[in-house]
């Protein structure tokens, strides 16, 4: 089998961060989503990896290489405009050869692994399999209705939805997706639809197998699902100091210092996590927070909220929470007089005082 994990969007839910930054990149326990995906990939066996990208190739190119690091080999396939996941099939057609192969899309994360469907898929060698979750929030997702355990339809963001298993970003195919991915016509979204695809599939009596997600599942595309993501990754972790701590200072439970990091009179709280160099300095870390490399977060308190690489908080005279803050911002207080607000905020970017 082979891999294909798309990471072609534009990430147009995640501005301004996307602005700069693939979607897919975005860093979950100071890791980039995308590398979730590569690894989860690996386990299963697959050394043989398609990466369908578009215009942050450069940048996801430079995150990822040539996969070795990861274990695997990688193969960059360019898509010209974000037209669907089933385009995506087609554009990796010659790559995948016609072998059976994994799609996972690049900003999803599964936290029990892909490993078994993988081996079940192998064994059955079933036309497809796709991978189910229940949601709170249908209309969001593709959804699936099932009869007897079988695919009956397949639904792309219905306004109403007959139920509530959505479609997870990891699918399971033979040769027979490019016929049906070239066999179905645009949707009103101007895109080649993957459930449209799989519809075709079990329309003509292809074997579609369902599974059910057990365990967490996100679709990291909205910053309420990231950080979501962020905190439930961020459970997963066992302490490891590697930086320094002062005397002065508290760390509890699960926390992650990283080489070069100093906290200096400050409390961190887990689950956190501290990036490599970056100075913590009479402040707060609340829980479920990441902090990125090279970060400065001095008189200042936040919790469950992600801090990219290279940013400053200082003096800061109330707690942030709940918040994705971008690389290389510096938010401060002056301390002069008159008392005011002063913002410098890009396109799309949302600002909330309390």
């Amino acid at each position: 089998m082979k891999g294909l994990i798309l990471s072609g969007g534009r990430g147009t839910r995640l501005r301004p961060i996307t602005y700069t930054s693939a979607k897919q990149l975005i860093p979950v326990a100071n890791r980039p989503i995308l590398y979730y995906g590569l690894e989860a990939i690996r386990a299963s066996g697959i050394r043989d990896v398609g990466i369908v990208v578009g215009e942050t190739h450069a940048e996801i190119k430079a995150a990822v290489g040539d996969g070795r690091r990861f274990g695997v080999k990688v193969t960059y396939l360019h898509q010209p405009e974000p037209l669907g996941l089933a385009h995506a099939v087609l554009v990796a057609e010659k790559f995948l050869a016609e072998k059976p192969f994994v799609m996972y899309l690049g900003d999803n994360l599964i936290k029990s692994g892909i490993q078994p469907l993988v081996q079940e898929f192998r064994l059955k060698k079933p036309n497809a399999m796709i991978l189910l979750a229940h949601v709170p929030n249908p209309s969001h997702f593709g959804v699936a209705e099932l009869k007897n355990g079988r695919v009956v339809r397949l639904t792309e963001k219905p306004k109403r939805p007959k139920t509530d298993l959505a479609l997870v970003g990891v699918y399971m195919f033979d040769r027979h997706v490019f016929q049906a991915a070239k066999a179905i016509r645009p949707s009103f979204r101007g895109e080649l639809e993957i459930t449209d695809a799989i519809q075709w599939l079990v329309d003509r009596g292809y074997r579609v197998v369902p599974h059910v997600v057990e365990g967490w599942w996100k679709d990291t595309g909205r910053v309420e699902d990231i950080l979501e993501a962020n905190r439930m990754v961020l459970d997963t972790l066992e302490s490891r100091i590697q930086g320094r701590v002062d005397k002065k200072s508290r760390v509890q439970f699960k926390v992650v210092i990283e080489k070069g990091a100093r906290v200096v009179r400050s409390v961190i709280r887990g689950p956190a996590i501290i990036g490599e160099g970056s100075l913590i300095q009479d402040s707060y870390i609340g829980p479920f927070t990441s902090i990125d490399r090279g970060c400065r977060i001095e008189r200042a308190e936040i919790e469950h909220s992600i801090v990219l690489a290279q940013s400053t908080l200082r003096d800061i005279p109330q707690r942030i929470e709940d918040s994705l803050i971008g690389r290389d911002v510096v938010i401060s207080r002056s301390g002069g007089r008159p008392s005011v607000l002063r913002f410098m905020v890009g396109d799309a970017s949302r600002v909330e005082l309390a």
